[in-house]
């Protein structure tokens, strides 16, 4: 019988695992702190440990090294909902199978425990050194406790583990170029230098000799031999940004690079053995350029050999209180001391964010200078980039149109009309009011009704007398 060890202080998730692993056959221990997850792990080795990071007395980090000693090389799965960058390396790092940011699904949980004990005998692959310390201030850091973040940090901690290209993909402000520098910060490279290189605000001319360098005389003001970034970057990382954009008639030369580890420079017949790791960033549709032609198919595949996608900001809406006191600490030594109000939480919660972090970071620096007592209220926000009308200027251009639309309803004077100018409004206005509502919800009719404050029944027969009604009343709840 496998030997599964729970090392974690919350009742209710070791309830959960020994029921579900108990139902398929495993001998589960459970233990509330490390002291005494060692002591169980000391009795009988584990088949498969699940350690939490936040217990009482030592961390779960800090105590793996003794799990190791004490279990040998067992497959352990790390768990943590306070997780953060330094966490996820640490975790990869000291050889961990797998990181779980909590909240996660206990049957896919399970399913990952169920096939490491199907693969116990395999041992479990480590990656290289990443030590912990490294200097970096708060600036420079990834901030962010939400999954969607978690699953990111987990993603760099793998990426830093290894040497392979990573291909980053986001919208513009999700923070691209920090996930970038913080893979190289935690790689092997991180004594090198990470030279970015943005390829977007440069012709062919000045890209092509930006990456490969020139020698002499190569064009028109080439006065010297010059390196480019690939060959500066050797031993060390490459960022190009916006790849996406790089020119197609570029992109061979660039998998050649890539894949030989050499670079000719402009007007240069010799090649030059360089060793870098590539990180390439964009904000486009990959596969999209790929179908027009606009981007090379093997191209696309060497740069992707491990890939990190970077939800939007609404995508992981937990983190923005986070974010935003991490930035008004940034502005605290001009701003010392200040907090924001509820109201204004609640602002930034509510905004779409289109420009991602870097739009809140902006909006935190506006405020913090815009606001003059210690609290910064909604009001010392600048505009939501691409913000929609607020919802009072839009009652108010309703009641213009209202008023507009009686006065011509008037002045026509019709008293012929089919309908009462009270029933015509209502068959104008009333069919889209539904119609969003409806669509808000998911085709949801109870919860379209509470929203409008009407007796589902009414809903239905406003519904079939605005030809809306396409599906059985059973169809939603």
């Amino acid at each position: 019988m496998k030997h599964v060890l729970i090392v974690d202080d919350e009742p209710t998730i070791c309830w959960a695992f020994r029921k579900l692993l108990s139902a398929e056959g495993c001998d589960v221990s459970v233990a509330s702190s490390a002291e005494e997850g060692w002591e169980l792990a000391r009795r009988r080795r584990p088949d498969v440990i699940l350690l939490d990071v936040r217990l009482p007395g030592m961390d779960g980090l800090t105590a793996l090294p003794r799990f190791r000693e004490t279990a040998g090389d067992v497959p352990i799965v790390v768990m943590t909902a306070f997780g953060s960058l330094e966490t996820a390396v640490r975790a990869i790092s000291s050889g961990v199978v797998e990181y779980l940011p909590k909240p996660f699904d206990l049957d896919q949980a399970a399913a990952l425990v169920h096939r490491l004990l199907m693969s116990a005998q395999e041992e479990a692959t480590e990656g290289e050194s990443v030590p912990d310390a490294l200097g970096v201030t708060d600036r420079d850091l990834l901030v962010g406790s939400s999954p969607a973040t978690q699953q990111v940090f987990k993603q760099i901690a793998l990426a830093a583990a290894s040497d392979v290209p990573v291909l980053i993909t986001g919208e513009s402000g999700v923070g691209k170029e920090l996930v970038a520098r913080a893979i190289h910060r935690h790689s092997r490279r991180r004594a090198a230098p990470l030279l970015p290189v943005s390829l977007p605000a440069m012709s062919l001319s000045v890209v092509e000799s930006e990456l490969f360098g020139h020698v002499r005389g190569a064009f028109t003001g080439a006065e010297g031999d010059r390196a480019g970034v690939l060959e500066l970057a050797s031993g060390g990382t490459v960022l190009l940004d916006e790849i996406g954009d790089v020119p197609p008639e570029l992109q061979v030369k660039l998998l050649r690079a890539i894949e030989r580890k050499e670079v000719q420079r402009v007007g240069d017949a010799r090649l030059r053995t360089v060793d870098f790791r590539v990180i390439a960033a964009t904000h486009r549709d990959l596969p999209g350029l790929i179908e027009s032609g606009r981007f090379r198919e093997d191209l696309f595949y060497r740069l992707s050999v491990f890939q990190i996608r970077i939800p939007p900001l609404r995508e992981r809406r937990d983190d923005i209180p986070q974010l935003a006191r991490h930035f008004l600490l940034q502005c605290q030594e001009r701003d010392r001391g200040k907090t924001f109000t509820p109201a204004a939480l609640e602002e930034l919660l509510a905004r779409p964010w289109r420009g991602n972090v870097r739009e809140l970071r902006n909006a935190v620096e506006h405020a913090a200078i815009v606001a003059r007592g210690r609290e910064i209220g909604p009001e010392a926000f600048p505009p939501a980039l691409g913000a929609p009308e607020s919802p009072r200027s839009i009652e108010e251009e309703l009641r213009s149109v209202t008023r507009r639309w009686a006065q011509s309803e008037l002045s026509a004077g019709d008293r012929s009309a089919p309908l009462p100018m009270h029933e015509r409004l209502l068959q104008v206005i009333e069919p889209e009011l539904l119609r969003e509502t409806l669509s808000a919800h998911g085709g949801n009719r109870a919860a379209t009704a509470e929203r409008l404050g009407m007796h589902r029944a009414t809903l239905r027969q406003k519904l079939r007398r605005y030809g809306l009604e396409t599906s059985p009343d059973d169809a939603s709840p």
